[in-house]
């Protein structure tokens, strides 16, 4: 079976539509939020009336207003048109880790990268994909057509999550790619020094894009469920650590939580979405509840 009918398998494809059912509505006023942003500049939706002026394109006159009073009104409209989504997944050798569940980070943040994929060539929003590790690895031009889902599935089926990470530099380099105000949709399991990364992050939001960042953690990373004497493996260096796992759960624990806590603070400060995310949970679940979530604090 081929990574892509893995991820189009009939029950994934049913976890989507599900998903599709449940948060429709959510969606729809999701991406509505977003397509009504400042940074859109063709109108579609209607507003109000104002007088007519010289300058004024003929075609926007409402003639039944002016049956009405004799004088000339333009319809005056406000700024929508679909907004452009980015999906950016990282492809470093730790997102290739699991420890007892199906899929691994990758796999998981994959099935999360179709969901959104589909929802948003569902509202004819064109979508894009980058993948990285310590740079762009690679990346596909936004469209909206229905087929384009085949086609990221098809670039996310050859890419194999090996090297090192530098997830800021790689975001640093997204933005520079970036031509007009997008939503950006991170997937990554973050394990590098924070600092950096925020400030990507921050700087993304700088020059007027939406920010989703997908936390994902396997199962293992967030719960330790390990006893005794372990010996624990470094992804990307190789690097070995025995430890007592008994003694060390409750540190280990603070350190997740604060590291967390971390990326939840500066992302809220800076108006981006965090999205703390483990292999355990079902990702159609995952993703309704955040949009049920994202809808309530609108």
């Amino acid at each position: 079976m081929s990574t892509v009918e893995k991820y189009l398998k009939p029950e994934v494809i049913r976890q989507i539509k599900r998903l599709d059912l449940r948060a429709q509505f959510i969606i729809k006023g999701f991406l509505h939020g977003l397509h009504r942003s400042p940074f859109h500049g063709f109108s579609v939706e209607f507003s109000e009336h104002r007088k007519y002026a010289p300058g004024d394109d003929p075609k926007d006159i409402d003639w039944l207003v002016y049956a009405k009073t004799d004088k000339h009104y333009v319809k005056k409209f406000e700024a929508e048109t679909n907004i452009t989504g980015y999906l950016a997944l990282d492809l470093s050798r730790s997102m290739g880790y699991t420890y007892r569940q199906e899929l691994t980070k990758f796999d998981y943040a994959i099935s999360l990268a179709a969901a959104l994929c589909y929802l948003m060539i569902q509202q004819q929003d064109p979508v894009g994909l980058m993948t990285f590790d310590q740079r762009i690895r690679r990346s596909l031009a936004p469209k909206s057509k229905r087929t384009h889902l085949g086609d990221v599935l098809s670039v996310l089926a050859r890419a194999e999550p090996a090297g090192k990470t530098d997830v800021a530099a790689s975001l640093i380099q997204i933005d520079a790619m970036l031509r007009h105000a997008s939503l950006v949709m991170v997937f990554s399991d973050l394990l590098c020094d924070p600092e950096p990364v925020v400030q990507a992050l921050h700087r993304l939001r700088h020059r007027g894009h939406d920010v989703i960042l997908f936390h994902v953690l396997d199962e293992a990373e967030t719960d330790f469920p390990f006893d005794g004497m372990v010996e624990l493996e470094e992804p990307e260096t190789a690097q070995r650590l025995e430890l007592d796992a008994s003694a060390f759960r409750r540190h280990y624990l603070a350190e997740l939580e604060a590291f967390r806590e971390t990326y939840r603070r500066e992302c809220f400060q800076a108006s981006i979405d965090y999205v703390p995310l483990d292999t355990s949970m079902q990702f159609d679940r995952a993703l309704t509840g955040y949009l049920v979530g994202r809808q309530a604090r609108a």
